[in-house]
């Protein structure tokens, strides 16, 4: 072959490579921590689960959706939730938009027995500004839903108990879901080989309430930067496999995030498709 063909083909096959990785990462989202900006703010971000009817067969559906909007239009809009029932993983929707301002996520489910709802969203925004600086904005939202399915009555639902039925019936699914939970939570821990007593614990569903409080012995700035990364780990290695249509669901429980003691690093446990799965994030 010529000399020349052959160094112009090579050069041609390399471009072609590189044409194809760049447009496959453009179009693959990913949510990627930078510094909090101070000047971009969301005027809204809520998670919600509501009870729309009661079917045949005993069956009824519910919506979950899941919305955010920013005070102006940046760089790249991103929203991610996670819905999970009786602490097993139900579903997850995310959505990507550039140069936007608002986010919305909505979809409905049909489901049997009675059950108790948990969804917990991330908002994210990326803030592009001159001389290629970039900053993001977060926020997390969460809601839930308890639904009775009783023999002896209508489906209800209701967010807090109004009377002793449904007092009784909150705590009968209260109960079981952490039962559930901590035999998932003990078999992952026992897995790893971890010692509890050097990590504070917390489900990923309780997350949410460090939009305004900080880590214990850390300040507001330093729990932003810490839950953004790992919102970013978890986007790469829990939603976007979740979300992929080929894993089974049922057998991945509300994740159990670790934070080490000693501020030098965060774990998250988690079980997917079966398998049993460990992230470490350095702070």
């Amino acid at each position: 072959m010529n000399k020349w063909l052959f160094v112009s083909i090579l050069t041609l096959f390399v471009c072609l490579t590189g044409y194809i990785f760049l447009q496959r990462m453009h179009s693959v989202p990913t949510i990627i921590y930078f510094p909090i900006d101070q000047e971009t703010t969301f005027t809204s971000a809520a998670t919600e689960i509501e009870f729309i009817q009661e079917k045949n067969n005993r069956q009824y559906e519910i919506s979950w959706t899941s919305q955010s909007k920013s005070s102006k239009q940046v760089y790249l809009r991103q929203d991610a939730s996670l819905l999970y029932d009786n602490g097993r993983l139900r579903g997850v929707i995310s959505r990507w938009g550039e140069n936007a301002d608002s986010i919305s996520l909505q979809k409905d489910l049909t489901s049997e027995d009675s059950s108790y709802f948990q969804a917990i969203s991330y908002h994210h925004g990326e803030i592009h500004y001159p001389d290629d600086k970039i900053k993001s904005m977060q926020a997390m939202s969460y809601d839930e839903l308890y639904v009775v399915d009783s023999p002896t009555t209508p489906v209800q639902s209701f967010q807090s108990p109004k009377n002793r039925f449904a007092m009784e019936w909150k705590e009968l699914l209260d109960v079981t879901t952490k039962q559930q939970l901590l035999y998932h939570w003990n078999k992952l821990m026992r897995h790893f080989q971890i010692e509890n007593e050097s990590y504070d614990i917390i489900p990923l569903t309780a997350l949410h309430k460090y939009n305004r409080e900080s880590l214990p012995d850390l300040t507001q700035e330093e729990t932003d930067r810490i839950i953004g990364q790992l919102w970013e780990g978890l986007y790469k290695n829990y939603i976007i496999p979740a979300s992929s249509g080929t894993n089974n669901l049922k057998s991945s429980y509300i994740p159990l995030v670790l934070f080490a003691k000693d501020r030098t690093h965060l774990m998250v446990l988690y079980q997917l498709d079966g398998k049993m799965e460990k992230l470490i994030q350095r702070f």
